[in-house]
């Protein structure tokens, strides 16, 4: 049965879900239909309980082998086949499953500035109604006790931003041949030359994709008020105690409530000077390590005046 040939490893909010849209158009690739399987995020099953949320996308792992591989069944013959998901870099333990498996596997990896890409993912969870949380640097603040109650990785706001260890233990299992570091703004801002280096990282023809299809990006920050606390409680109950009914039925209550939640629509969020001031200390020492690492300047994260980048 067919395994990867390549796999995207990294991280949250960086521009993955594009970078998978814009590779599933070309020719020789093959990228699984589904987007994030997980499949080395655990050695059997997936847990069974979390953070909001957590039960039901854990019910979503592709955690079998044998369902795993057929995922990559349907590739036409000679296609390099991959699949994304972003959170095998933060994993160290996944590093280890995947060499034991694919140890040829190719793995590309985007990075993006820590506070911002800390705050997309904030966003991302509070416009789902599932971040308890309506403060930013409060959420940050509450990583090592949400660690401790056993929420899933995506809520490590600040852990899943700590590079520098985990390309380090990523260069200690695979040949650093092996894996493309990436920058979010490189796809953002040279999409065709990105997309080339890529192509050329993984042997396929290079010149095919010249831009990266829309991702799907927070256009504004859902409102926090009595209504929308309502909604929100009840978004994060399903995703508690979901478990409990038919999945058709969650994913049908899901739906109305969500487009109550977002009924109106604002300003993108940014970054703002003061959050920066406030969480790059907890970056800065590993911006050092991942720099030591790479031997690449990642200065430009280290500022709290730049510019602040939408979210």
């Amino acid at each position: 049965m067919p395994l990867p040939d390549f796999l995207i490893a990294g991280v949250p909010k960086a521009g993955t879900t594009a970078l998978h849209a814009a590779l599933v158009r070309h020719p020789q690739l093959y990228l699984s239909r589904v987007k994030e399987p997980k499949f080395f995020l655990s050695d059997g099953p997936p847990p069974t309980s979390g953070g909001p949320g957590d039960v039901q996308t854990y019910q979503e792992h592709v955690w079998r082998r044998a369902d795993y591989e057929a995922l990559f069944t349907p590739a036409p013959p000679g296609a390099v086949r991959g699949e994304a998901t972003p959170f095998y870099l933060y994993d160290l333990a996944a590093h280890d499953r995947i060499h034991a498996l694919i140890p040829e596997a190719r793995l590309v990896v985007l990075l993006r500035d820590p506070v911002d890409r800390a705050h997309s993912n904030w966003t991302h969870l509070w416009n789902a109604g599932l971040e308890p949380e309506a403060d930013f640097l409060t959420a940050c603040l509450a990583e090592e006790q949400r660690r401790a109650d056993g929420w899933a990785d995506f809520w490590h706001y600040v852990g899943l931003g700590r590079y520098g260890r985990q390309v380090q233990h990523l260069y200690q299992v695979f040949p650093r041949e092996q894996v493309l570091l990436l920058r979010y703004r490189e796809l953002k801002d040279a999409p065709a030359a990105t997309l080339d280096r890529v192509c050329d990282f993984l042997g396929v023809r290079a010149g095919v994709l010249r831009e990266i299809p829309r991702e799907n990006v927070n256009r504004h920050v859902v409102e926090d008020n009595g209504v929308n606390r309502v909604l929100r409680g009840l978004l994060r109950a399903g995703g508690q105690f979901g478990h409990r009914f038919p999945v058709p039925l969650r994913l049908a209550a899901r739906g109305p409530i969500l487009t109550a939640l977002h009924r109106k629509t604002g300003a993108r969020p940014v970054t703002t000077p003061r959050e920066r001031a406030a969480l790059l200390p907890l970056f800065a020492d590993d911006i050092a390590l991942l720099q030591d690492v790479t031997g690449e300047r990642y200065d430009d994260w280290l500022s709290v005046d730049r510019h602040a980048t939408a979210a």
